[in-house]
């Protein structure tokens, strides 16, 4: 490694902090040494981001920092895990301060807010993408699965679906206003951790919505041995998504779209979402039921049912 390379690490990417989880060793080695806890367990997640497939070209970088973070928190929620380390590798062009500055200014702001230590990584010269190591820790034994759902449970989802995808939409004609919550959605996405702790205990399976409803929700169907039907009425969608599936004349089109990084997850057929101990019952919605039937349905106003599948894939072509 170059003088430049530890350069980069040193000036914007080692925080010390005795928060949370500190690692016994950091950056700086080859390798972090990490003390998992008593009666815990680690949940590990990887993901990579490339400019112009999961990021547009020329993003802000203060929000990509948040952004490229928040979807692999959004991994370790969907677990029900809690967030404790990270690691960010960086292939770039160039070296640009300002451009790693911002970058790192964004990254921080969301890991402090979840006690999370970077504890290592890699930077190198190439095409801008972004790879994060994500770690969180588990009771022994207890996490949330997308292979639990039963027959008869309820099917719930959080915040609002197609936002982000039409979000990004706007994003890539232009738009940058944060205070559009389309392009919040897109650019500055929530991670769920709060919601997937809630559900540790009584989730019977959960998954993050990164690729679409359709697509997320029938892993949980595959990896359970079930079907579903959607009520189509039920999916929480904004007036703008609404009038945008109305211009393009297509009901179904929020389904389908990825980057919403919200949590689909199933209840037991009689349980409350309102006597859950720390959940905020108006962040989520119930859309369906799980049923013996195999695939994924949806229930129109007209009363007539449509297959649904269709999702996000990385290698599909059209």
């Amino acid at each position: 490694m170059s003088t430049s390379e530890f350069s980069i690490i040193k000036e914007f990417f080692t925080v010390e902090s005795a928060d949370g989880f500190p690692p016994v060793v950091g950056v700086g080695d080859d390798c972090a040494i990490l003390d998992v806890p008593a009666n815990k367990q680690l949940a590990v997640s990887a993901d990579t981001l490339v400019e112009g497939v999961h990021f547009l070209p020329n993003s802000n970088p203060e929000l990509l920092g948040q952004k490229v973070l928040a979807v692999n928190l959004s991994d370790l929620a969907a677990m029900g895990a809690t967030p404790a380390w990270v690691s960010l590798a960086i292939t770039m062009p160039a070296i640009d301060k300002a451009w790693l500055s911002s970058f790192s200014k964004g990254f921080f702001s969301l890991a402090n807010k979840h006690q999370l230590h970077l504890i290592g990584g890699d930077t190198t010269r190439g095409p801008l993408s972004i790879t994060i190591n994500i770690m969180g820790l588990l009771p022994t034994k207890k996490r949330l699965l997308r292979s639990g759902a039963q027959v008869g449970d309820q099917i719930f989802v959080s915040g609002s679906i197609g936002s982000a995808g039409l979000g990004l939409k706007k994003a890539s004609s232009g738009g940058t206003d944060l205070s559009d919550a389309d392009i919040s959605a897109y650019l500055n996405p929530i991670s769920r951790v709060d919601l997937g702790q809630c559900l540790l205990n009584v989730a019977t399976s959960c998954i993050d919505i990164s690729d679409g409803l359709s697509a997320d929700l029938n892993h949980i169907l595959k990896a359970s041995g079930v079907g579903a039907t959607l009520i189509h009425e039920k999916l929480p969608v904004t007036m703008s998504v609404r009038n945008h599936c109305k211009e393009i004349d297509d009901e179904l089109w929020p389904y389908a779209t990825g980057d919403d990084y919200e949590l689909c997850f199933t209840l037991p057929k009689n349980m409350r979402i309102d006597a859950l101990d720390g959940l905020t019952p108006d962040c989520v919605t119930k859309i369906g039921e799980i049923e013996e039937v195999i695939g994924l349905r949806i229930k129109m106003p007209d009363g007539k049912q449509v297959e649904l599948n269709k999702g996000f894939d990385h290698f599909y072509v059209d």
